[in-house]
């Protein structure tokens, strides 16, 4: 057996070390939420657990985070599912025009939704004031769990339609024609061949928006509504300054809620054979003309129309002067403009700074896990891969929680003071949760890397590191890059965390700001412009991952 050699030896170490690093801020944190709520006294314990069942308002809470959560994938599902099938099987006027539309409410952040659907189809909103104008009556839309349903529906939909488009995309059509030919047409043609082709794609959205409904705290803290198990856990944190068991009991639940989610999914879909044959012509779609063309089209702009409401809500809000009782606002200005960038412009140069902080720390650990993943013999690789993709199933509060916990009373040598008193901590927060976002597109891309250019380094002389950084690095720019840019846009709009580590209101970022001015009347108007703020930062960086992706797609090179 050979002895190891300095690049395989420089290997192993650099693994070790990461594994160390993110066991340590991942896996420790959320070992630590866990010890607290199984533990009394220093003592292993489930008396806390037995008090959390015990108190009617936090078990109701469970089962309503648990009802909502299923709401949310059920009312999504309505709206995806037609709007997939449509755009993907029929050609018909403005498809393309509503294919981009579909996946525009991701454009806008869950909690900034909620503001604005306020503003639209709240009690004294939009919608209720025509309402009454012209039938006298009001509808209760935005009243307790609908409000939060409505909005978490409206917001996370297209996870689903994405995951059903490209699943229908790549199904055989020929297997439909079969279907049709033995009589099969309308909702059984779908129930008993299209659905089951496109039930891998649709699980895995429905996994997405499930985890995410019930990890969601901005949206029901915006909505007043606080009897859901994220909420609850926040307050219970905040309270007390991270002593109260119970918020460690429900944090364990969340993530206990995230875990058999992703466990019933992938059983789910172990138990059943999805291999199909797949045909030379994969996508035909049925031309559409006349009044079928223009129902289908009618169909499906109505639906988009009311998941954009909320992009039209803020951006009036943003520029009304006052704006209550009304249908639409009687005056605007865009004073609110002016004193945020005046009284508060130190909100948006903390998002940015935090945010490309955390973009940079993902791009760097996310490329090295990568090609450590692929490239590399190492055994425990595939631990290295959970523990850095573990955060996508732990809800933010959770990871918070045990930040505080952590981190709270220990000083920073340099500093001389906690890493929860510094935003560093958000940093930190921002990165960990964000890096399998950049780790899966640095995976993605290094896989279309065929190793022989490597090796063909390596044989003109060149070590491991100097084969990475010269041939590996600039082939998987464009992924790298598209990672980089997904992990500034989400932290830039992260809340969940934010709530609970922001040490001081000067070092706010964007989203914590939003929330302040949200919390009073006269900061409506303000919070609205931070808003739409935030809508053009992830709009323009969903705008250049898209320019990557095509880019890399068509042949066409890295652009900016």
């Amino acid at each position: 057996m050979k002895h190891f050699s300095k690049s395989s030896f420089g290997q192993l170490l650099l693994f070790c070390l990461l594994l160390a690093l993110l066991g340590f801020f991942i896996l420790l944190p959320i070992l630590q939420v866990v010890y607290v709520a199984f533990t009394k006294n220093g003592q292993i314990s489930l008396i806390h657990f037995i008090n959390f069942f015990k108190q009617p308002s936090l078990s109701e809470a469970l089962w309503r985070s648990l009802f909502v959560g299923l709401a949310v994938v059920f009312f999504s599902s309505l709206i995806s599912l037609p709007l997939a099938l449509f755009t993907t099987r029929y050609d018909f006027k403005g498809r393309l025009m509503i294919q981009t539309l579909g996946v525009l409410p991701l454009v806008m952040p869950a909690f900034v939704g909620a503001i604005a659907m306020q503003t639209v189809l709240g009690r004294s909103g939009m919608v209720n004031q025509l309402l009454r104008l012209v039938v006298g009556t009001t509808v209760p839309f935005m009243e307790g769990l609908s409000g939060v349903i409505l909005v978490q529906a409206l917001h996370y939909f297209p996870f689903i339609l994405l995951n059903a488009s490209a699943a229908l995309g790549n199904a055989d059509p020929s297997l439909e024609e079969a279907g049709r030919n033995l009589g099969a047409s309308g909702f059984r043609l779908f129930r008993q061949i299209t659905f089951p082709l496109i039930r891998p794609g649709y699980i895995a959205g429905t996994l997405i928006v499930f985890i995410k409904s019930i990890d969601d705290l901005g949206t029901p803290l915006m909505l007043g509504y606080h009897n859901l198990l994220a909420p609850l856990a926040y307050q219970q944190i905040t309270a007390v300054h991270g002593n109260n068991a119970m918020g460690y009991v429900i944090s364990v639940i969340l993530v206990t809620l995230s875990f058999i989610s992703l466990w019933f999914a992938l059983s789910y879909l172990n138990q059943s054979e999805y291999t199909q044959q797949r045909s030379a012509n994969l996508v035909r779609r049925e031309q559409l003309t006349g009044w079928q063309s223009g129902l289908i089209s009618a169909f499906c702009v109505g639906l988009l129309g009311i998941s954009l409401l909320p992009h039209l809500g803020i951006f009036l809000m943003s520029v009304a002067k006052f704006w209550s009782f009304t249908i639409l606002p009687k005056s605007y200005t865009l004073d609110h403009y002016t004193k945020i960038f005046v009284d508060a412009p130190q909100l948006i140069k903390n998002t940015v700074l935090y945010a490309l902080l955390a973009a940079l720390i993902d791009v760097l650990l996310g490329s090295v896990i990568a090609f450590l993943l692929l490239r590399s013999k190492m055994i425990g690789r595939s631990v290295l891969d959970f523990v850095a993709t573990l955060p996508l199933a732990v809800p933010g509060v959770v990871l918070a929680i045990g930040y505080l916990r952590i981190f709270h009373a220990v000083d920073l040598p340099i500093l001389g003071q906690p890493l929860t008193e510094t935003w560093i901590i958000l940093v930190i927060a921002y990165a960990v949760r964000r890096l399998p976002y950049t780790l899966r597109s640095c995976y993605a891309i290094l896989q279309q890397i065929h190793i022989s250019l490597e090796e063909a380094s390596q044989n003109l002389g060149a070590g491991p590191f100097t084969t990475f950084i010269k041939i590996a690095l600039p082939l998987m720019l464009p992924g790298i890059i598209a990672g980089g840019v997904i992990a500034f846009i989400t932290s830039s709009v992260e809340l969940s965390s934010t709530l609970m580590l922001v040490p001081r209101n000067e070092m706010a970022p964007l989203s914590y700001g939003i929330y302040l001015y949200m919390q009073e009347t006269a900061g409506r108007g303000p919070g609205a412009s931070l808003g739409v703020i935030a809508i053009l930062i992830v709009a323009v960086g969903t705008y250049a991952v898209n320019r990557l992706s095509s880019n890399r797609q068509t042949g066409g090179g890295f652009k900016i």
